[in-house]
């Protein structure tokens, strides 16, 4: 499915203006599942009703409020479209700072941007720019009636723009279980180290899928085929009970086990691929076998001492 535009404007930074049009760069993979009554069956709609008279409100006339608990301010879209941000059609170069000092905490939604003039020049001296000095430049711009923060940076051969949540919408964690003082000794930190050691990996995205989103969609076909009178255990099979998730009382015993069964995992996938080598060797087996037409050249040499 092509990707349609969901904004148009231009990334500004001094003098330089760079034309693009923003695309979400991510999709939900979900399936769509909609409510019904239990019943019969029947779709649970909802609807916006007036509380005064009474009536189905169309969206047209939905306007949006603020109650401050004894007045309530009516503001209407006219309204909205009328405050400065609101217009802005700029996506503005605040700072550039070093990539690394932005925390992951902060990102939010991802945007691609392409670029969107007869001459891609400027887009690609921004990107080339950002890629040669590993810096982030930090942004504000208006997004559906919302004053944001952002962080452009280069993804591939594209520009990609993240929102960033603001400051004060990060919470700060305090729990009072890490004032305690904890004893940590030098062996428990080395068979953790190990145990990371053991699953440590490169990262491939594609690796990984949604099992849940998977078994829903079998759950789903299997109840065309079936119906009412599906079988739940035929379909996905019998599920082995998985280990009590119950406080661990020996944290060395735990850590050893794991180093243990994580690499007996490893070793017997290792182990799998190597017999698919050995079976090629059997031809090699059969070369001394090769070596028999030379023992009928004996009686060739019995005939020339007869001769």
């Amino acid at each position: 499915m092509s990707m349609r535009a969901i904004w148009k404007g231009a990334v500004t930074f001094g003098l330089v203006n760079v034309p693009v049009k923003v695309y979400a760069a991510t999709e939900d993979h979900d399936l769509a599942l909609h409510q019904v009554h239990d019943e019969d069956g029947g779709r649970i709609r909802y609807q916006r009703r007036c509380e005064i008279c009474g009536k189905v409100v169309d969206y047209a006339h939905i306007d949006k409020a603020y109650d401050d608990g004894e007045r309530t301010v009516v503001l209407t879209g006219d309204d909205l479209a009328s405050l400065p941000e609101e217009k802005s059609r700029e996506i503005d170069v605040v700072e550039f700072v070093p990539s690394d000092q932005i925390d992951p905490i902060m990102l939010d939604r991802s945007y691609f941007l392409e670029p969107d003039s007869s001459s891609a020049k400027s887009y690609v001296l921004l990107r080339r720019t950002l890629e040669q000095t590993d810096r982030t430049a930090i942004v504000h711009f208006a997004l559906r009636q919302k004053t944001r923060l952002g962080a452009l940076r280069v993804h591939g051969d594209v520009l990609m723009l993240q929102s960033l949540l603001w400051s004060d919408e990060v919470r700060e964690a305090t729990f009072p279980a890490l004032d305690e003082r904890v004893r940590i000794t030098a062996k428990e930190l080395e068979m953790s180290s190990a145990l990371v050691d053991s699953f440590a990996s490169d990262f491939s995205p594609e690796d990984f899928t949604d099992d849940y989103q998977e078994q829903l969609r079998t759950l789903i076909e299997a109840k065309l085929e079936q119906g009412e009178a599906l079988d739940t255990e035929a379909t996905f099979g019998e599920q082995p009970e998985k280990e009590s998730g119950g406080e661990v009382i020996d944290l060395m015993e735990a850590l050893r086990r794991s180093v243990e069964r994580n690499a007996a995992k490893k070793t017997s996938t290792k182990k799998s691929p190597a017999k698919k080598p050995a079976a090629k060797k059997s031809p090699t087996t059969k070369t001394p076998a090769a070596k028999k037409p030379a023992a009928k050249k004996e009686p060739a040499a019995a005939k020339k001492r007869r001769a």
